[in-house]
């Protein structure tokens, strides 16, 4: 027979997953800011294995609109450089034979839209998650009922998965519009 409790903690923990996938989707998506995470989906060759870009190099942050990259090896600066000009960042870094600068530009009120547009799809998954967890843990308890739960355990349980589902939603929106607040802010 199973207890609601698991039911209710498996749903969660679905319920988790879904908002830290959904943080790291919008940690990726460029807001006008310099964030070292932009460059987490490139990689470079480094002695024949992909590593990510700071597996090879210091990379960090000097000013809201600039990430800085001071390669360990001189080797990498031209591999950095390509990776960097090859991957969807659109950017085209600068290379002082010192450190590798990459200028964030400021967005286009276009590409803003288009960017909020994109977080809202993201959100949007994230909610479809939450509440494909919350109807998994529902059908479970319908089917411990048949198993010999009883029916108001399977209320309660109902209800507790409803109010998780309703916080976790509430999460959601409320990191869309943080995200969004950050994108539209010039």
């Amino acid at each position: 027979m199973t207890d609601v409790n698991v039911c209710i903690s498996e749903a969660e923990e679905k319920m988790d997953m879904a908002i830290l996938y959904l943080e790291e989707a919008l940690a990726h998506i460029r807001a006008g800011k310099a964030d070292i995470r932009l460059l987490d989906g490139i990689r470079v060759d480094s002695y024949g294995s992909m590593v990510p870009i700071n597996n090879v190099a210091a990379v960090t942050t000097p000013d809201p609109r600039t990430i800085a990259i001071k390669p360990w090896d001189k080797s990498m600066f031209r591999i950095i450089e390509k990776a960097i000009i090859d991957s969807d960042l659109g950017i085209m870094p600068e290379n002082n034979g010192e450190i590798i600068r990459i200028g964030i530009p400021p967005l286009t009120e276009e590409r803003r839209k288009q960017l909020a547009k994109q977080c809202k799809g993201e959100g949007e998954n994230a909610k479809v998650s939450v509440r494909n967890a919350r109807r998994d843990g529902i059908d479970a308890l319908k089917k411990a009922v048949k198993e010999g739960l009883p029916e108001d355990a399977q209320k309660d349980g109902e209800d507790k998965l409803q109010k998780l589902h309703d916080k976790y939603i509430k999460k959601i929106d409320d990191l869309l519009a943080a995200k969004d607040k950050e994108i539209m802010t010039v």
